[in-house]
């Protein structure tokens, strides 16, 4: 399935009309229009917005995975082992003792709970 028919397949689910969505997007609705008949591609600020606004992946309009489903969670560890220096250290982890990691899990509890005051 193509980017176009997987953002009209979604727009359509939600009996949205073109209209709409692209004054939700910020575009036209000539361009919509495009999109979804695979005349022109979005650049990548627009697939976000269309991401967003759909709750699905940009992987799934993308057709990179066939689940729309987009999860939060993995979007922020993909950003989290992206980090030089964060990724050496998880690379890390494995490497220590129960009990070192029973501390850091305790660190780590402390830091959330002083962040929720």
């Amino acid at each position: 399935m193509s980017l176009g028919s997987r953002l009209k397949k979604e727009r359509e689910k939600r009996k949205w009309s073109q209209i709409a969505v692209a004054k939700k997007i910020g575009i036209t609705n000539a361009v919509l229009s495009n999109y979804e008949r695979d005349v022109r591609d979005p650049d990548t600020e627009t697939l976000r917005k269309f991401a967003e606004l759909y709750e699905v992946s940009s992987d799934y309009l993308l057709g990179r995975k066939e689940d729309p489903t987009y999860n939060k969670e993995d979007e922020e560890f993909k950003a989290f082992i992206n980090d030089p220096e964060l990724r050496r250290w998880y690379k890390k982890l494995p490497e220590n003792d129960e009990e070192d990691l029973r501390k850091l899990r305790k660190m780590w509890e402390i830091i959330k709970s002083e962040e929720n005051k």
